[in-house]
This record gives structure tokens, C-alpha cells and sequence, in this order.
């Protein structure tokens, strides 16, 4: 029976030694101290031995047994210091690596051109105003000479929040809103989300808009002029041509639109401008005197001219754009370029 002890031990070291891991080691303790293993076994035996060897026996069992149990323990501390020690080389971070470098960020190209426009209207002295994208229909419509009968108030052209309520189809309300406020001299621009029934490729139904009021004694329609040909000037070249076409605008007296010679062909015709070498870029005019009766202006001491432009379109027409939709899709293969 020492023998056989003696044999198992030597077993349970040479297991214990090659166990590669915790569940190898785990297997091994099974094997040997476990319930049907083997020192279990021979302590089942020793009920057939003589009564006087049993004690010598049992001792020398329980010690076979706890040496299996030391050596069990102490190789599941090595191996359990080998997979920490593993874990922590995955884990370390080796700082002799070059880093990422995180990617640069940069303004969408709309509130891109819209910065670029208020710095040349700021240079020229208008303030910024600003004002809310739910709008009623007095400030929308009624106060800004638009009869209640004109087509732009109908379903088909406009959002309308509940009765009397509209998302604003132009940012022109801020222009009220500022004269109820000032005594002239005014003079601002007002930049803002517009909302009109409108989707295809040149037009969403959600864009932005810049609106420009001035507002004194002696202005001209030569004064609108001079102002939005240096605008012109300063944004696409001082080679741009410009021409105004008369038009009519409820709110204005007399009104214009403005075309400018094409930015793809220089004027000399392409697909762009429909081989006429002029596009469009805003309406304009002089302020109607019974917008000034809404103000509480004298229109007879007071004149003033309004011009309203789409930020989408400018950006369009100067970075040859062929589809606003490309401005809201948000494909960085698109945005990066700018």
C-alpha cells in the first residue's frame, strides 16, 4: 500500500508540473483528490487491512494528500500569475507607436458662405438681427403688404403651424420686427432657416436665407445698386457682370431681381445658365410705403431698399454645385471638399 502511495504521488506531481493551465490543473486535482480519485480510493481500502496497520496508513494517506494539495496550490498560483501577467501585455500600451490622429472637423459649407456674406455686409455697417423660424401671418404676410388673396399664402406654397401660424417662408419678417423696434437710421441683414412647399434640384423645402434692410433719409435704388454690386464684387470677382430685371414683390416698390453674368462660362453660355450666360441670385427693390404705414414710418421723410438672397443658391452658384440636395445629405465624400 506505501508503494502505491508513493506511485500516485509521483503521478500527481508529474500532472500538476504539465498542466498548461487552470482547467488542466483543476482536472488533475479531480483525478487525485477528488471523491472517486485516487488517494480516496485507498482510503477505502484500508478497512480491509489489519487494525494495527491501519493508523500508520491513514497517516501516511492524509499526508500523500496534503503534499498533492501544496503542490496543487502553489502551481494555481503560478499559473494564475502567468495569465495576469498575459492579460497585462495585451493591455499595455506601447507608446513607442505613433498615435491617431483624430480627424479635423470644419463648418459645413452653408454657415460657411453665410460667415462670409454677414463679413461683407458687416463691412458696409449693417448689424445682424435675427428672429423665430414659427411665425405668425401678420409678420409673414399681412405687415410686409402681401394680401390675403396672394397665392404664396396658400397650401401649396407655405407650412402653416394651425390657423394664423406659419413656418416663415422668408426671413423679410425680421425687418418688421426691427422697425417696431428703431427709429431710423436701421440697417441689417437677418440670417435664418426659410421654409417653402418646394423640393427638386435647385430647390428644398427647408434653406436659408439672408434678408437686407437699410433704412433713412435720401435712399436711392441707386444706393441698392452700389450696394449689392459690391457685394457681388467682393464674393465672386470683380470681373462678375451684374443686371437687374424689373419685377414685382409685394412688399417693395420698385422691385428687381438681379442676375450676374454665369460663374461656370463667364457669360458666354453653357448648361448651367441655360446658354443665356446670366443666372439669378436675388430679388430687391425699394420698400413699399404701406410696409413703412405697418412700422410707424414717415415714408415721406424716410426711403429704404430690401434684397433677399438664398445662402444655398450663392454657395451653388459659386462652388458649381448641381444639386442642393448635396448640401443636406451630408456625405463627407461631398463636404470635404470644402
Amino acid at each position: 500500500m506505501e508503494d502505491k502511495l508513493d506511485q500516485i504521488r509521483a503521478q500527481a506531481a508529474e500532472a500538476i508540473a504539465q498542466a498548461a493551465d487552470l482547467e488542466a490543473l483543476e482536472q488533475a486535482r479531480v483525478t487525485y483528490l477528488g471523491r472517486k480519485g485516487e488517494i480516496a480510493g485507498v482510503m477505502r481500502g484500508l478497512g480491509q487491512m489489519a487494525p494495527d496497520e491501519r493508523p500508520a496508513m491513514g497517516k501516511a494517506a492524509n499526508e500523500a494528500k496534503a503534499a498533492i494539495s501544496q503542490a496543487i496550490e502553489k502551481r494555481k498560483a503560478d499559473l494564475e500569475a502567468q495569465e495576469a501577467d498575459s492579460r497585462a501585455e495585451e493591455a499595455r500600451l506601447d507608446l513607442s507607436l505613433p498615435g491617431r490622429r483624430p480627424g479635423k472637423g470644419h463648418l459645413h459649407l452653408i454657415p460657411k458662405v453665410t460667415d462670409e456674406l454677414l463679413d461683407i455686409f458687416a463691412e458696409l455697417g449693417f448689424q445682424v438681427a435675427t428672429g423665430p423660424d414659427v411665425e405668425t401671418e401678420y409678420y409673414n404676410f399681412d405687415s410686409l403688404n402681401t394680401p390675403s388673396n396672394h397665392p404664396a399664402r396658400d397650401l401649396h406654397d407655405t407650412f402653416f403651424v394651425k390657423p394664423g401660424v406659419v413656418l416663415r417662408t422668408h426671413t423679410s419678417p425680421v425687418q418688421m420686427r426691427v422697425m417696431e423696434k428703431t427709429q431710423p437710421p436701421v440697417a441689417v441683414v437677418v440670417p435664418g432657416r426659410v421654409y417653402r412647399c418646394d423640393y427638386d434640384a435647385s430647390h428644398s423645402p427647408m434653406f436659408f436665407q439672408i434678408e437686407g434692410l437699410l433704412v433713412d433719409k435720401g435712399v436711392s435704388f441707386a444706393d441698392l445698386k452700389g450696394t449689392l454690386m459690391m457685394f457681388v464684387h467682393r464674393f465672386f470677382g470683380r470681373d462678375t457682370k451684374l443686371r437687374f430685371r424689373p419685377h414685382f414683390f409685394p412688399f417693395t416698390e420698385p422691385s428687381a431681381e438681379v442676375d450676374i453674368s454665369c460663374t461656370v462660362c463667364g457669360g458666354s453660355g453653357c448648361r448651367v445658365c441655360k446658354n443665356s450666360g446670366w443666372l439669378e441670385i436675388l430679388g430687391c427693390g425699394m420698400v413699399h410705403p404701406e410696409v413703412f404705414r405697418y412700422a410707424n414710418y414717415d415714408y415721406e421723410t424716410y426711403s429704404g431698399y430690401a434684397f433677399g438672397l438664398g445662402v444655398d443658391r450663392i454657395a451653388m452658384l459659386k462652388h458649381a454645385i448641381s444639386s442642393i440636395t448635396l448640401l443636406y445629405e451630408n456625405d463627407l465624400r461631398f463636404l470635404e471638399q470644402f
